[in-house]
């Protein structure tokens, strides 16, 4: 059963967030009043939400990409919109990681008492026990091409990569455009009508995600808990310290300066889109809900908006480069290995990379961060610790993640030319189109 109706869907997902991190411990913890059974049964509903996001995933970026680079408009404003997109991803994602590289060479959360700390969090391995059969940075980089062209777009599209599937929808975009005559309007009405149908399907499941998300918060906290944080709270007090400055500094400054909108009606406008993110911990299957927001909410066209965000959602991962970087520098710190700045620039260009193409989903960014470690000769021993407390971390930089996307659109939109950005309370906005019958909630 929904919340209330008379409660906004951000509210209603925000008090469900609260209500699964109080009762899941309560109720389905193992000294809770049912215990495993109930968790398992939260974990599987919450499975069914994202499962339910997750299928419309690929259809909605296909759909969305395609039908919003044919809207009405001439080339050479799809191509200012590139360079405005791809010009902020750049300078958004450097500005992260500087942040990290700053924050983790002050703190030192790798350090006790100046001294490393990893024989005291009961690490043992040293550097010779790394395994020279790991993948090297070229192959790697190798493996990253290979995603962006895939031999099989529906094996990429079942295994969630979502580079391939976005570089076949723009190029489809851009060779439609070249179409002429009935064929033309035949594609364009087609590709049209499937995006507004996805975005039909995916306000559907929204109704549900009070429930969803509830399921996904007690099952994560019916598990885990504050103990296992330990030694590790300076490195997570980094690592969120990085989120906050990005979220809260940088990306509001952004906002104001250059895009000339209210941070303020911007992050209003997108609490729902970071109350998902932050309960599921996946930038994919928050994806149908940024754009609503960002449409519905903020007043970024369907065009802009199709654009950026499907791509934002897989290339722009201003906050997992971010936490790559801490990670890296934390576990050299443990083991006492003092990076040099010529190695420090390096972890920086590979978390940039390395951030372009992660999957969407929970914890994707350590199998990254096992590359970044390989190059650097570093052992893999100490990511069972981030493991340990990833979660909480993943959640926070998955929403960073998003805000950024959605930073990323208002100000592509800006330049654009668009001028209703943010210019009425979003509530109010919202409201205003559910009357005019324009949208559905």
């Amino acid at each position: 059963m929904r919340l209330p109706t008379r409660w906004a869907m951000h509210w209603q997902i925000l008090a469900a967030l609260l209500a699964g991190g109080i009762l899941g411990p309560v109720l389905a913890g193992d000294n809770g009043l049912i215990g495993p059974p109930l968790t398992e049964g939260f974990t599987q509903i919450g499975h069914l939400f994202l499962n339910a996001l997750k299928m419309v995933v690929i259809p909605l970026i296909v759909a969305s990409i395609i039908a919003g680079l044919n809207q009405a408009g001439d080339r050479s404003r799809l191509g200012r919109m590139g360079w405005a997109t791809l010009a902020y991803y750049v300078g958004s994602g450097l500005i992260a990681v500087t942040v990290a590289m700053v924050l983790a060479n002050w703190v030192r959360p790798g350090e006790l008492n100046g001294l490393p700390a990893g024989a005291d969090i009961g690490l043992s391995a040293t550097l010779s026990d790394i395994d020279p059969a790991l993948l090297s940075g070229k192959q790697q980089f190798r493996q990253f091409l290979e995603r962006l062209v895939p031999s099989n777009l529906f094996q990429a599209a079942a295994e969630g990569q979502l580079l391939g599937i976005i570089l076949f929808s723009l190029l489809f975009a851009l060779a439609l455009r070249q179409l002429q005559g009935p064929a033309a309007e035949v594609q364009v009405r087609f590709w049209n009508g499937l995006n507004q149908i996805m975005l039909n399907i995916t306000q559907g499941i929204m109704r549900f995600s009070p429930i969803g998300v509830f399921a996904l918060i007690a099952a994560m906290t019916a598990r885990t808990g504050l103990s296992a944080l330990g030694p590790l709270l300076w490195f997570m007090a980094t690592v969120m310290a990085g989120l906050l400055i990005h979220l809260l500094i940088t990306l509001p400054l952004l906002l104001r300066w250059v895009g000339g909108v209210s941070p303020r009606r911007h992050f209003q406008a997108m609490m729902p889109a970071l109350l998902m993110a932050f309960s599921t911990s996946s930038s994919a299957a928050t994806l149908p809900v940024t754009l609503h927001c960002l449409e519905q909410r903020a007043g970024v066209s369907r065009r802009t908006a199709g654009f950026v965000i499907p791509l934002g959602a897989t290339v722009n991962m201003d906050g997992t480069a971010l936490f790559e970087c801490v990670v890296v520098l934390f576990i050299a710190q443990l083991y006492g290995i003092d990076l040099g700045i010529g190695q420090q620039v390096l972890v920086l260009g590979i978390a940039l990379l390395t951030s372009v193409g992660v999957a969407g989903i929970p914890s994707a960014s350590l199998v990254s961060i096992a590359m970044i470690l390989s190059v650097l000769g570093l052992p893999l021993e100490a990511l069972g610790l981030v493991l340990g407390v990833d979660r909480l971390l993943d959640m926070s930089r998955t929403a960073v993640n998003v805000f950024g996307d959605a930073t990323g659109a208002v100000l592509v939109a800006r330049a654009q030319g668009e001028t209703e950005l943010l210019a009425e309370a979003p509530h109010e906005r919202e409201q205003r189109l559910k009357t005019a019958g324009q949208i559905q909630l």
